[in-house]
């Protein structure tokens, strides 16, 4: 609509420039010394939800991280869109490798770069600035509520409580997330399928203190040896993971939906010269696009123990430890494959050693339904706005929440994200583009009016 598209462009310094200042918050979620920082962002969240145009917006405490929460309900009998997602991001290390400061935006060849720009504040805040460009020209179709969370980065452990406490307030028609990534912005796509996440932490401990390595070396086990070589032992010559059961409820995925998935866009070349590597790695029998779309996985996200400082220390360490996260397909349970994975790690360590096993958080793995009004018109509104129609992807992250909405509130999700995978998330000099910024905002109205004509249909 032209109405839009003129409030657009008078305002997208300002859209911007918000946008900006939103991410010099340093909302570190799993950190607790930002705790402060994280209150803050959640306090600028609702001025902005206000200044959008909802009728009221809070910011509801929770054990953790508070939650913001506003509304623009325009009729009872029109649809409502329940819009989510998250102001916290993840720890910025390790600081050396970025290129300006995380919490310092610069722009730099038509890309923003802080921490969160595009996980999630800059996606989320294009909801913000939609809703204020539907509001401002008195063009809102549909009833619209939004949520926004300070605790997706660390498991969004009090969101299911809240969704639970808070049914009536959340009651809605749909959920629209833009929290992950098209394949280009030549090529867009809407993803219709997250994986699952269950997020473990192993400690090995051997000897009761930190050994002179040279005086007890060859005598005493290695905690960090043992430990690397329990994980080398976690996948096969194949790179199946070994742990009993793991793929016993995996679903398969019939040749005809992988001849589809592998229709997507994909350059192996150029992605293999994007990541400055020489081959690329994974289970034997697949595609890369089902290796991170359809095949469940087991990656180490971080392992230390001993001396890592500067210069050299000559020691056997007492304990090594290590975080590791397994992201599930579609039938698998991250309660059950958290035990399998404990009661395994466990079977495996020798009697060197003494190990403990923590399981952080989980989350269950989705698929949403492509013949859906609601991902129709999403479609559509891609469509009207990139001139193509947008193609259906699985997605290789997780959004736990997504799973929950549905089992806590009954609701499906359409996940309308305007990120790239180049785009750096959980690591250093994350970016996001300008022009995707705006688009964004430019397509997620035509959502909202395409939702609420198909609405009952």
């Amino acid at each position: 609509m032209q109405a839009w598209k003129d409030y657009q462009s008078k305002n997208k310094d300002r859209f911007l420039d918000e946008l900006l200042d939103l991410l010099r918050i340093p909302s570190v979620s799993a950190d607790s010394k930002y705790k402060e920082d994280v209150k803050h962002c959640a306090e600028a969240v609702m001025e902005y939800m206000i200044k959008a145009g909802c009728d009221k917006a809070e910011v509801c405490p929770t054990a953790g991280h508070p939650i913001v929460y506003g509304e623009k309900i325009i009729d009872p009998k029109l649809p409502t869109i329940l819009v989510y997602g998250h102001y916290d991001v993840q720890p910025a290390d390790p600081l050396n490798l970025w290129t300006s400061g995380p919490f310092e935006p610069v722009i730099k060849d038509g890309k923003i770069y802080a921490r969160g720009a595009c996980d999630d504040k800059g996606q989320m805040f294009m909801h913000i600035k939609a809703l204020e460009v539907m509001a401002k020209t008195n063009t809102l179709p549909c009833n619209v509520k939004i949520m926004i969370e300070g605790e997706e980065e660390v498991g969004s452990s009090n969101l299911g409580i809240f969704l639970e406490n808070n049914k009536e307030k959340l009651k809605a028609d749909i959920v629209l997330v833009s929290d992950t990534s098209m394949i280009s912005m030549e090529h867009p796509s809407i993803e219709s399928g997250l994986r699952g996440l269950a997020y473990m932490e192993v400690e090995v401990t051997g000897p009761n203190r930190d050994l002179h390595s040279g005086v007890y070396g060859g005598a005493v086990a290695n905690p960090a040896t043992i430990l690397c070589q329990m994980i080398a032992s976690m996948h096969d010559e194949n790179n199946h993971i070994t742990i009993p059961g793991f793929y016993d409820k995996v679903e398969t995925m019939s040749d005809a939906d992988r001849k589809a998935l592998n229709t997507a866009p994909f350059d192996l070349d150029e992605y293999k010269k994007d990541l400055g590597i020489k081959e690329v790695w994974g289970e034997k029998g697949y595609t890369t696009l089902e290796r991170t779309g359809i095949r469940p996985t087991l990656e180490v996200n971080g392992i230390w123990g001993g001396y890592t400082g500067e210069g050299a220390k000559t020691v056997l360490p007492g304990k090594a430890s290590a975080k590791i996260s397994m992201r599930l397909v579609p039938n698998q349970n991250s309660d059950e494959i958290s035990e399998l994975f404990a009661n395994h790690f466990r079977k495996i360590a020798p009697d060197t050693v003494t190990v403990k096993v923590t399981a952080h958080h989980g989350g269950e793995a989705v698929v949403t339904p492509t013949d859906s009004p609601a991902y129709k018109a999403a479609a559509k509104a891609i469509q009207t706005t990139f001139g193509k129609d947008p193609i259906p992807t699985r997605g290789g992250g997780s959004i736990p929440i997504v799973a929950l909405f549905e089992k806590t509130l009954g609701l499906k999700t359409v996940l309308l994200g305007f990120g790239l995978d180049n785009d750096n998330i959980h690591s250093p000099n994350e970016k996001y583009d300008v022009v995707n910024y705006y688009k964004g905002i430019e397509t997620i109205p035509y959502f909202h009016k395409f939702f609420t004509e198909s609405f009952g249909k």
